[in-house]
């Protein structure tokens, strides 16, 4: 990842990657919690699949975490992230144009697979291409990402939710 002309400038375009990775993961994570009246009133959905819809995300990221941080170790962590990254979008677009709630959970879920992927290789990455007098200023700003995207998840899903409706919140992952 790094450019050989200028590496500065190459590891603050790898910060600023992985800072928006770490900013819109958790966003999606728990700003869908704020439209899940909506969804639930677009496909007619009881309690219990409407959770599944939270929990789909979840589960997957939570299961493939650690296999996909193996994985990345031996095939290599930018690739991981890259895959993990069109997956991600890819899901995205599928949860926006979804036309059931099953469809909506099953796209959440592979949505997760790709947080999965991008959550095991971010800081891997960050920490080999960062000197070590740099790295606690840089994971100290991408866990600052995180917090932020955790922080206004509720409020701007509440805003691109009421203005725009809730595909809105995953049709932002894909621009």
């Amino acid at each position: 990842m790094q450019n050989k002309s200028n590496p500065e400038v190459s590891k603050s375009v790898l910060l600023i990657i992985t800072m928006a990775s770490n900013f819109l993961n958790p966003l999606m994570g728990a700003a869908v919690n704020v439209a899940l009246p909506r969804i639930a009133g677009d496909f007619s959905l009881n309690a219990i699949q409407l959770s599944w819809i939270t929990m789909a995300y979840l589960l997957a990221s939570a299961i493939f975490m650690l296999p996909f941080g193996k994985i990345a170790d031996m095939v290599g962590r930018k690739k991981i992230f890259l895959y993990g990254t069109i997956v991600f979008v890819f899901a995205s677009l599928l949860c926006a144009t979804s036309s059931s709630g099953s469809s909506l959970i099953l796209a959440r879920w592979l949505q997760g697979l790709g947080g999965a992927m991008i959550y095991s290789t971010t800081m891997a990455i960050v920490i080999s291409a960062f000197p070590p007098q740099e790295r606690g200023r840089v994971i100290g700003l991408n866990v600052a990402a995180i917090y932020i995207g955790l922080a206004v998840a509720p409020v701007l899903g509440g805003i691109l939710t009421q203005s725009l409706g809730w595909r809105s919140l995953f049709y932002i992952n894909a621009v």
